[in-house]
């Protein structure tokens, strides 16, 4: 780019006022700040919306508010939507409202980028930030699945900016490219929460570059230092059904990678089950998530029917 791309941040929150104010503030007080964020309010009971209706930071703010919570899944695929259609975005950066961007975060996802293309001529999809939990650990809820079978030279290039090759990353600080947007379309909002991050960034990296830089840095404000493993209730439910919505419906993965996250998640999920105390709830969950996988995730248009307008930013593109 000849000029200074325009880089719009993507905020989806639900009942989570406090963590939202943190999150704004580490977008605000970054070395380099979006030209604007859109901030998707997912239908809040709490005084989300009254702040938001207050709120006067130094960048300015679109806030959609939702008449119904469509979950992170739903949040994203209109942040994301307005973000390319009334911003005009060149660089889509993606977070949740438990997401605390440090100072550099942007920056260093931006500069990566940048010197990828330098490098390599082409630009990468998409750059994730390296996720610490509260005490600066490494988040096990936000792993980058490593790209196996990387060639000696893209993981030289890499290496040579300060980034790895990654297959995958989760909705905690990852800037895109909104040119990958328009030709991948945007996430399943059908996934409600849970993989829908998996499937989307998957699905864009399968056929191009994707990076992970550890110059860059964003908190992740859980509850717990833990994974999905962590016990997570009735909550399982998403994690099983959207995982096999990604294994059987999705092409995101390539076959080999199918069996090998299969097998993974299996064996996760027995683990997971045999340590809880509430092994009632996440049998309960798990056969009810195999029960509708069986059924194809509704298009995006179905899901958001009466709640939000949604375009088609392929075919805007076009």
């Amino acid at each position: 780019m000849t000029s200074k791309p325009v880089v719009v941040a993507v905020v989806v929150t639900y009942n989570r006022r406090e963590l939202l104010e943190t999150t704004l503030g580490g977008i605000a007080s970054g070395t380099l700040v979006p030209d604007a964020v859109v901030i998707i309010d997912n239908a809040s009971t709490d005084a989300t919306a009254e702040y938001l209706r207050s709120y006067e930071g130094p960048v300015p703010t679109d806030v959609v508010t939702l008449k119904t919570n469509v979950g992170g899944a739903g949040g994203f695929v209109v942040g994301m939507e307005r973000a390319l259609l009334d911003h005009s975005a060149d660089y889509v950066w993606i977070m949740d409202d438990d997401t605390e961007p440090q100072a550099g975060a942007l920056r260093e996802a931006l500069d990566v980028s940048e010197a990828y293309e330098h490098e390599t001529g082409d630009a990468p999809a998409f750059i994730a930030s390296r996720v610490v939990w509260t005490d600066g650990r490494d988040h096990p809820m936000n792993r980058m699945r490593p790209r196996i079978g990387a060639s000696v030279e893209a993981r030289t290039v890499a290496s040579r900016i300060g980034a790895v090759q990654i297959r995958s990353a989760s909705f905690v600080s990852v800037l895109m490219r909104a040119e990958e947007i328009r030709r991948h379309g945007l996430p399943i909002a059908d996934y409600f929460i849970w993989n829908d991050d998996l499937e989307y960034t998957a699905r864009v990296s399968r056929h191009g570059v994707a990076l992970a830089t550890a110059a860059s840095v964003a908190n992740h404000h859980t509850k717990v230092f833990g994974d999905a493993g962590a016990d997570p209730g009735p909550r399982f439910y998403y994690e099983v059904r959207n995982k096999l919505w990604v294994y059987t419906r999705s092409n995101a993965l390539t076959p080999w990678e199918k069996v090998l996250f299969t097998g993974a998640s299996l064996r996760n999920w027995t683990r997971t089950i045999a340590s809880s105390p509430n092994r009632r709830v996440l049998l309960a969950g798990f056969l009810k998530g195999l029960r509708h996988s069986l059924k194809a995730p509704r298009s995006n248009a179905a899901v958001l029917d009466g709640i939000y307008p949604l375009r088609n930013v392929q075919e805007q593109a076009k």
